[in-house]
């Protein structure tokens, strides 16, 4: 059987739109499904974050492309965009070129083969793959380029990756990483204890943004809970690091907590979560207890693998990546800017036709980067198209961290660290006696009032 469909790209955020716009450009058919209500939804639930990469390494080149083609306005290269600004200035517009491929309010409930599970041989190759969507609609593929990303599966808190005792129970008094502070959010945190939960950049930006609320809010107050002993991965490699936002991150953090306006619990492992008898929650390790009003899960996240379990995919053991990928994607040995170039090889599965790119691709392993994943979209797609010579070139200049690695043997967790942390880093000179930094000027970091926090976005 010759199979005509077109390729289906499983989600509208910017790797997804980047494997439709290389597939546009090599003249592929394609539909991309995206399950909210419009470009980059799970981006839109973080929009008011700032990436600490600059535009520069956030645009992918076919979609540069397709854009320059439109009245497209370039942004600032050098400048930091928002997750906002990520969609208003660039996910969206490229959207719009892709327009009539893009279906919105389409849910992704199971991929598999027409008349195929995951044991049958004869012939499987040839047969189209099957997408089921939430309302029972089923849409024919000649091949899937799965994108849709981690956002919607978060780790849990309880330390052993199953729900701590009571954890369900009081999920109302639980937070999303990344909860917009100083917007919709602020009512919940201010005059309250809030604890954080979890040691990479999702957990360090929201840290930061808490202690400027503490600084016009009295008695607001902040934990920040961990599992490991010593925090040098989170406080990053400073000046050191290629990207000036994410090295003042982790060093504006290490200011915050030296001077008590964060109250540090370390080697904490969660193990129950209940309510006190005045209704605060309390977190429990062995003979360890924290008691708050509010707790962020900061701790990571994790793919979805359950809606491709008829396919036949060969999954790392620990990291849920391929196992080609793992070792490249190790936390045990790299941070986002060690983690070399990587392509349609190392993306394969048993399954031929099938690809998990972008977050999902790295399965638990917290050391993505936007542009990572671009050069997983190109690879990709010039496979489809035949184009091995161009699949195979594969090549990845990231911004280095500034740190060697992101050793575990400091006693964290894989999920909890972010990724692109290291050894403590070099001193840089900020002043901080009113307000946090969030700015860079002349290499300096300075205050800019009355901005908030310069965020991060987990790698982005």
């Amino acid at each position: 059987m010759i199979v005509t469909e077109p390729v289906v790209v499983i989600g509208a955020g910017p790797v997804g739109l980047a494997a439709a716009a290389h597939l546009a450009e090599r003249g592929v058919e394609f539909l991309v499904l995206e399950s909210g209500p419009g470009v980059a939804a799970a981006i839109g639930e973080w929009r008011h974050v700032k990436l600490f990469s600059p535009w520069r390494y956030d645009i992918d080149s076919a979609a540069r492309r397709l854009l320059e083609a439109s009245d497209w306005i370039e942004p600032d290269l050098d400048s930091l965009p928002t997750g906002g600004d990520l969609i208003d200035e660039y996910l969206a517009p490229l959207a719009k070129t892709l327009a009539d491929r893009i279906r919105y309010g389409a849910e992704v409930v199971a991929v598999t083969r027409v008349g195929y599970d995951r044991i049958r041989t004869a012939g499987r190759e040839d047969a189209p793959f099957l997408v089921r969507l939430a309302d029972g609609e089923e849409v024919l593929a000649s091949a899937v380029i799965d994108a849709a990303g981690t956002w919607r599966r978060p780790n849990v808190l309880g330390a052993s990756g199953i729900p701590a005792r009571g954890e369900h129970d009081v999920a109302e008094a639980i937070s999303h990483a990344l909860p917009d502070v100083f917007g919709c959010d602020r009512e919940r945190f201010v005059g309250r204890r809030t604890a954080v939960v979890g040691a990479g950049h999702s957990a360090a930006t929201t840290l930061l943004e808490l202690g400027e609320l503490a600084e016009h809010e009295p008695g607001t107050e902040i934990v920040w809970v961990v599992r490991g002993t010593d925090q040098a991965r989170t406080y990053g490699g400073g000046d050191a690091d290629e990207l000036p936002a994410r090295g003042a991150l982790g060093s504006l953090l290490r200011q915050l907590v030296q001077s008590g306006r964060v109250e540090l619990v370390s080697s904490f492992r969660t193990e129950a979560i209940a309510r006190t008898a005045d209704g605060r929650v309390a977190l429990t390790a062995g003979d360890q207890q924290v008691v708050v009003d509010v707790v962020v899960n900061s701790t990571g996240f994790r793919p979805d693998h359950d809606m491709v379990g008829e396919l036949r995919l060969d999954l790392d053991p620990i990291l849920g990546s391929t196992r080609a990928l793992a070792p490249l994607i190790d936390p045990n040995q790299h941070s986002c800017g060690t983690v070399p170039a990587h392509g349609v090889d190392e993306l394969t599965h048993p399954e031929p036709g099938y690809y998990a790119i972008g977050a999902k691709s790295y399965g638990r392993a917290p050391t993505f980067l936007l542009a990572t994943g671009y050069e997983q979209a190109r690879s990709v797609v010039a496979a489809l198209a035949g184009d091995w010579e161009a699949a195979r070139d594969v090549q990845l200049n990231l911004p280095e961290t500034g740190v060697c690695s992101s050793n575990l043997a400091y006693g964290g967790s894989a999920d909890e660290t972010g990724g692109c942390c290291g050894p403590a880093p070099v001193s840089i000179e900020a002043p901080v006696s009113r307000g946090l930094a969030t700015g860079i000027s002349g290499g300096l970091l300075t205050v800019i009032e009355p901005e908030p926090t310069t965020r991060s976005g987990c790698c982005n």
